[in-house]
């Protein structure tokens, strides 16, 4: 019922820009957070940013004042601009959304996934 669409991964070199977009779709009363979480090689999974539906933020302290996150509640989609990109920021992203699917109920969906990859 709740799908995630990931767009915008690739390849850039240290110091470039790239930004992920992730879309909702299906059956939901509303999105609350989302967010993105980061798989990096050799790392555990790692929470990059969330954003509430106020567009309320918080970051990893490895990517403060590099990346920003938003999200548009009408489109349903969050955002990731990620500027200053270090070899390190190097992972497969996923986004993830908690939607409300009822006064009680809370799913949380995942994008399959975007490739992150930073040369030096």
């Amino acid at each position: 019922q709740v799908h995630l669409m990931e767009s915008g991964g690739g390849l850039v070199q240290a110091g470039g820009s790239l930004r992920l977009s992730c879309t909702a779709s299906g059956s939901f009363f509303r999105i609350n957070t989302m967010g993105w979480f980061r798989q990096a090689p050799g790392k555990h999974r790692e929470l990059v940013a969330s954003i509430t539906t106020s567009n309320t933020t918080n970051y990893a302290d490895s990517v403060k004042g590099r990346f920003t996150g938003s999200r548009d509640n009408a489109k349903n989609t969050v955002y990731l601009q990620m500027n200053s990109l270090k070899p390190e920021d190097t992972a497969v992203y996923y986004c993830y959304a908690e939607a409300q699917l009822s006064f009680t109920h809370t799913y949380t969906a995942w994008g399959q996934g975007a490739q992150v990859t930073v040369s030096s």
